[in-house]
């Protein structure tokens, strides 16, 4: 088995931190269907503005919001504005096509990367 990107969120922009909130990352929940992610999952994020990365999980955020919302102790490291990737990963026992989104300013769906991103699966 190997740990395999399954969902990608790049270049969201951090629309709040909530250093006082328990804990997770807040995502408008049409990004989740979009690509696929649960609320309550794990997902690594990767501060694209400092380098900084974090595990967390998932809360629900409300639809067409835009939301991307970093909370709890992780506030301390993500600032509003700032881009992040948002990974999930699956245990797999083959290559699977992840679902890859590039947002834009306002987190809205820009373009599906997908094509490109399975590019590097079909090299392996």
């Amino acid at each position: 088995m190997r740990a395999l990107l399954r969902s990608k969120l790049h270049l969201a922009t951090i629309t709040e931190a909530n250093p006082d909130y328990v804990g997770s990352i807040t995502i408008d929940s049409s990004l989740l269907e979009a690509i696929d992610l649960w609320p309550g999952e794990k997902v690594l994020v990767v501060n694209q503005t400092t380098g900084v990365r974090l595990e967390t999980y998932v809360i629900k955020g409300d639809a067409g919001s835009g939301a991307i919302e970093i909370n709890g102790a992780a506030a301390h490291l993500v600032n509003p504005g700032e881009k992040v990737i948002i990974m999930g990963f699956e245990l797999a026992t083959k290559p699977i096509i992840p679902k890859v989104i590039l947002l834009d300013a306002d987190n809205r769906i820009e373009r599906f990367l997908t094509e490109e991103a399975s590019a590097t699966v079909d090299m392996i």
